[in-house]
């Protein structure tokens, strides 16, 4: 029965496995709505931020800030990457399919005599980019399950202020984004210049009129760059509840997976040991025939 104690021992190890997916199943199920509550608390102030620079653009068309129009670079074309990725892996295919968009992006960029600088916020995302040679000009790793602003402003504000100086020509958010617990969508959305879509005023409000203190171009300078964080920071946020919803898929499809190796090693078994069995009756009935 060497055999038969080789699978006994498959069998505990793949249960052992099961018990592990399992538990981690269940922990990305409640650290799953906790991210999406955080994710959908995180909306409203970053459309009313908008609303508000909205209107205050609208009402100073006079003047513009850098980003809202587009850099005039004076050296080699360059585009900027923020890329958003998880820390941990084992949440099936998400890294992947974003890590793809951002290669196909810049692979086309490149072909047209851009340079990519990037900024990656993950630990997954920064191995990636290191392994194709990309250029990282800053990183933010070890955010855990509740990402804080303070810890996105410092290396965010490298790209930003790359930007304002005319060093970087475009730049690129790169995320997944939480659609539902089973669908979640690669993103590489036009970050800066801000697409004028995004700074359009609701045409169904009431066009405000502002005092300013100290003066227009001093509020919408701060409004702007807010802005800015608070999309970056939504990001993170719509990553941070893709990432506990396809880890919960993931562990839950591992656990099914385990259970049905479990049945087929279980079905192994039992022929193995009644093949043994037979065999054994077989050398007892052919031992009485020959005595």
């Amino acid at each position: 029965m060497a055999a038969g104690k080789e699978i006994r021992g498959k069998i505990k190890s793949v249960e052992n496995t099961k018990k592990i997916t399992k538990a981690m199943e269940m922990v990305a199920a409640s650290k799953m709505r906790k991210a999406q509550d955080r994710m959908r608390a995180a909306r409203p102030y970053s459309e009313k931020i908008r609303n508000i620079t909205a209107n205050l653009a609208t009402a100073n068309p006079e003047y513009t800030h850098p980003f809202m129009a587009r850099a005039k670079t004076t050296d080699a074309k360059a585009v900027g990457f923020i890329v958003v990725t998880t820390d941990k892996g084992l949440c099936g295919g998400m890294n992947t399919n974003v890590l793809r968009q951002v290669t196909q992006k810049s692979r086309e960029l490149e072909a047209a005599g851009n340079r990519i600088e990037a900024v990656a916020i993950g630990n997954k995302g920064l191995g990636f980019l290191q392994r194709i040679g990309v250029k990282i000009a800053a990183q933010a790793v070890q955010l855990g399950d509740t990402p804080h602003l303070e810890k996105l402003i410092g290396p965010v504000k490298v790209m930003l202020d790359a930007y304002q100086e005319g060093k970087l020509d475009t730049v690129y958010l790169c995320y997944t984004k939480f659609i539902n617990t089973m669908k979640q969508e690669p993103v590489v959305e036009q970050l800066l210049p801000l697409p004028a879509k995004q700074l359009e005023a609701d045409k169904a409000s009431h066009a405000w009129d502002y005092l300013y203190e100290p003066d227009a171009a001093t509020v919408i300078d701060e409004l702007l760059v807010r802005y800015v964080e608070a999309l970056i920071y939504q990001a993170v946020a719509e990553n941070l509840a893709s990432e506990q919803s396809a880890r919960m898929v993931a562990m839950k499809a591992a656990s099914d997976n385990a259970g049905n190796v479990i049945g087929e090693l279980k079905l192994v078994y039992n022929k193995t040991r009644q093949a043994a069995i037979t065999k054994e009756l077989s050398e007892i009935v052919a031992g009485a025939a020959a005595v």
